[in-house]
């Protein structure tokens, strides 16, 4: 299988990247200005030179005044090395030239047109192995006298072996910058990514026995806040569920040892001598209820098994509560006559599931409800709606009031509030655990709650809906 790129190489190349773009960009942009910075140079002596040309020319009135200030142009124009400049007359014919003027003849003969201060586009050609700047201008009329054109060049040369360096020395200090950029970004990602090490290093060291592991959020970017949070609750989740899991285990080798027990003993005695056919059959008979009690636990963990994976899918039918109690109580009648426990119902209301996996749910609680309800005491049903499209199912009955710490636990299976409670005929401590997955099954809820010497169990499920 392709291994995928690590999170650190993506951000080092992405850094790097994003830092080379910007690097060219500034390096391109540094290189114009300081070729514009060279041209603006150029230009700007142009200008004074021109101004000299032009100052000159305007105090010729003559031709005597026009030699006078070709001599004049000449001795100004002593010292100024790389400046080439020509004076034309309109037929081309020099008024004043310096010794390097022949290299002007490109500049002339491609002559455009000029802006409003008298001046042509600057433009840059190669002459013998040299590269020069030059523009063409208008010189100052005289009253009389021709038109006069100048043009003026510069070479160049120097001012593009500058530029030659420095771009070199520019993109050599761009490379060594993006590699450094790279670099850096390689280290800031691997220190930017330590607290997701750390996480991967806590998640390996969880296991069935090292389930106490969390991650320090005190220490954590903002930006891994709540992935450390939901890592702490799954961690506390697979603690809370380990350790069910756990009593689970623990209480069901306990619930089938007791029965196991029992048929190993009362076999082993009835195998000790010779005994009567009514002595057999009343061993096999004690035996049955030993089986039974197995059977009723063996399907119970089957109907949770189903539960905790989605499996179980209620036949759904219009089911009238008030009169599913009823039918309970009618079943519950003698057991509660005979201990002094009255048994009343208020309200009504019709919900949508499965008859007989209501009816097991509703009978466990009130089987729940007699065990733990003193003599003269009263469970009462209440049906009603709380709210639209809801109905609440709610058996309360008195009795000794249930400790809050065991309040979240006692759907768990196995697991009793009081462990002196539990007698042999109570069942394996799977009938409120069985009720909560028939409720959740028809998409309700149940809670449970005990104050004051009165336990309620209270049960919501979505209300039939009106065909």
């Amino acid at each position: 299988m392709k291994r995928s790129r690590s999170i650190t190489f993506r951000l080092t190349l992405f850094f790097s990247t994003a830092s080379t773009v910007v690097l060219i960009v500034i390096g391109y942009w540094i290189g114009a200005a300081v070729e514009a910075h060279f041209e603006e140079q150029d230009l700007h002596e142009f200008e004074g030179k021109l101004a000299l040309v032009r100052h000159t020319l305007s105090r010729a009135h003559s031709a005597e005044d026009l030699d006078a200030a070709a001599r004049r142009l000449d001795d100004a124009l002593v010292g100024h090395h790389g400046l080439s400049i020509a004076v034309v007359r309109p037929d081309r014919s020099p008024l004043f030239a310096s010794p390097d003027a022949a290299l002007l003849a490109p500049l002339l003969e491609k002559q455009t047109g000029f802006d409003a201060s008298g001046s042509s586009k600057p433009m840059v050609w190669s002459q013998d192995g040299q590269v020069y700047r030059g523009v063409v201008a208008t010189a100052a009329d005289i009253p009389g006298a021709p038109h006069f054109t100048v043009a003026l060049a510069l070479n160049i040369g120097h001012h593009l072996e500058f530029l030659a360096a420095f771009r070199k020395s520019l993109w050599l200090a761009i490379a060594i910058g993006t590699l450094l950029t790279a670099l850096l970004g390689w280290i800031a990602a691997r220190r930017g990514l330590a607290p997701v090490r750390d996480m991967a290093r806590v998640a390996r060291g969880t296991s069935a026995s090292h389930l106490k592991n969390r991650l320090p959020l005190d220490i954590l970017p903002a930006e891994l806040i709540e992935l450390a949070v939901a890592f702490n609750e799954m961690f506390a989740r697979l603690e809370d569920s380990f350790r069910r899991l756990s009593d689970f285990s623990s209480d069901l080798a306990h619930e089938l040892r007791t029965p196991i027990s029992n048929l190993m003993t009362q076999t082993q005695v009835a195998l000790t001598k010779a005994r009567s056919a009514d002595e057999y059959r009343e061993v096999l008979y004690s035996n049955l209820e030993e089986y039974d009690r197995l059977a009723r636990m063996i399907g119970d963990m089957l109907f949770l098994a189903k539960a905790d994976n989605g499996l179980i899918v209620p036949h759904s039918e219009p089911i009238d509560l008030a009169e599913e109690v009823r039918q309970l109580f009618e079943f519950y009648e003698a057991l509660s006559e005979e201990q002094g426990v009255r048994l009343a119902l208020v309200g009504e209301a019709a919900v949508q599931g499965d008859r007989l996996m209501l009816r097991r749910a509703l009978g466990n609680l009130l089987s729940n409800a007699l065990r733990h309800t003193p003599r003269n005491g009263t469970i009462q049903v209440r049906i009603d709606r709380p709210l639209p499209g809801k109905i609440r199912l709610r058996i309360e009955n008195p009795g000794e009031t249930i400790p809050p710490e065991h309040l979240p636990r006692l759907f768990d299976r196995f697991y009793r509030a009081d462990a002196s409670r539990h007698r042999s005929h109570e069942g394996a401590g799977l009938g409120l655990a069985i009720t909560r997955s028939i409720v959740e099954a028809h998409g309700g809820t149940i809670a449970v709650a005990s104050a004051n010497g009165l336990t309620r169990f209270e049960m919501a499920f979505p209300a039939v809906t009106p065909q």
